[in-house]
């Protein structure tokens, strides 16, 4: 049974909901459906009105993932890693925009944060504001769908358009297992932030993420070197004050260095990639290698794993980060056969893995992905599989919760 009735006209400006509409992440048992009566303008405003269709949302549980990073720092490839661990393929929701952020698999829904911007292009230039500053982004509708979906409620989700560089008429979210809302912003607002079940940052550092901006906007977009530089520039005291900082929040952080293995080398070809895990993080076990709580050097034997000058180097131990106790995980060099990679899984432990290899055969099924030789590719493997736990985790939490209620 569904009870179906309309509801006030809500007013829909800029492909943003305005701040009247609160029926949102208010109710337990219903899930939203919104019809648009007119299409929304690129730039002008319509009228929505919403169909209301209550029934049960089920007892499925939304578990929360928050990924933050700065442009071209490799979201896209960790996102792609993660779904692989739930299986299926991501894809944008089926008829929709083509032009949607979104990505959706059997499992995951990925939302990128940028559909939360309540400026277009133009509208920045005007305001004399970048993306990342926190002006250009209406945070209230964020913390509320991503409440909503949290709660079981669907919603109709703004889109940012990256190649107009307006905001599109929303498209429908439905709850899904696994929500992961990835860009700039995630932990930023303290709403939101209380909302993750789960939060990872990637920490690029200057002379790499520098060397890959290069890489990807002069190969693939046909930018000027110049213009990347500017680019660069022109970003960086917003990354500074509202971007970075949020690393402090996060219960994972993949921070990615040069390399100290080559003296004075700043290419970013060979990195040195660091894992860090906050301990004290429920149903969190931080990875560590060889001997829990010890501090280790490790330089593997050449004869089990193939790497060519300068070699491989990986370090695990206790640090302090931001005032918090965390375990370290260090990999500086890379390999040069993926199947060897068992070599190292084998003596990591609490990696989270199903069975023995699994990382190995993750590498491999995607081995085209960058980073598949180095760290980059190694971590963020064994965060997906983390997540994947912690997932399992809270739902078998709820589960007992529900029993031992039910026997009460």
């Amino acid at each position: 049974m569904a009870t179906i009735s309309t509801a006030k006209p809500l007013n829909y400006t800029n492909s943003v909901f305005s701040s009247s509409r609160t029926s949102l992440g208010r109710h337990q048992e219903q899930v939203i459906f919104f019809t648009t009566g007119k299409q929304a303008s690129k730039r002008g405003k319509a009228s929505t009105t919403p169909w209301l269709i209550t029934c049960s949302a089920g007892d499925q549980q939304t578990v929360v993932i928050g990924l933050a990073a700065d442009s071209g720092c490799g979201k896209s490839t960790f996102m792609r890693r993660l779904t692989s661990v739930f299986g299926g393929a991501a894809k944008p929701p089926r008829g929709g925009n083509p032009d949607s952020n979104t990505l959706i698999s059997d499992t995951t829904t990925v939302i990128c944060l940028d559909d939360y911007h309540s400026l277009d292009r133009t509208g920045r230039k005007e305001k004399g504001v970048t993306a990342l500053d926190p002006r250009a982004n209406d945070f209230d509708l964020m913390y509320e769908q991503v409440k909503a979906l949290k709660d079981g409620i669907a919603v109709e989700k703004p889109i940012y358009n990256h190649v107009t560089g307006l905001l599109d008429p929303p498209e429908l979210i439905k709850p899904p297992k696994i929500l992961v809302i990835e860009g700039l912003h995630p932990m930023y607002d303290s709403r939101v932030r209380d909302l993750l079940d789960f939060s990872i940052y990637l920490d690029i550092s200057n002379e790499v993420k520098f060397a890959w901006k290069i890489q990807r906007d002069m190969a693939e977009r046909g930018h000027s070197l110049e213009s990347i530089k500017a680019s660069i520039e022109a970003r960086k005291p917003d990354f500074d004050a509202y971007i970075d900082p949020q690393k402090q929040f996060a219960d994972a952080v993949i921070e990615v260095l040069p390399t100290r293995l080559i003296p004075n080398d700043y290419e970013g070809k060979i990195l040195r990639v660091r894992l860090i895990m906050r301990e004290g993080i429920e149903h969190f076990n931080p990875v560590y290698l060889f001997d829990e709580g010890s501090t280790i050097s490790w330089i593997p034997c050449g004869r089990k794993l193939t790497c060519s000058y300068p070699g491989i180097r990986l370090s695990c131990g206790p640090e302090t980060y931001f005032g918090h106790e965390v375990t370290v995980l260090e990999m500086d060099g890379q390999f040069d056969k993926l199947d060897e990679l068992i070599y190292v899984e084998s003596h990591l432990s609490n990696i989270s893995t199903k069975f023995y290899g699994e990382i190995t055969q993750q590498i491999l099924e995607h081995s085209e992905f960058p980073g598949s030789n180095n760290g980059t590719g190694l971590f963020q493997t064994i965060i997906g599989l983390k997540i994947r736990d912690i997932y399992h985790q809270i739902i078998a939490s709820k589960q007992l919760s529900q029993t031992q209620s039910a026997k009460a």
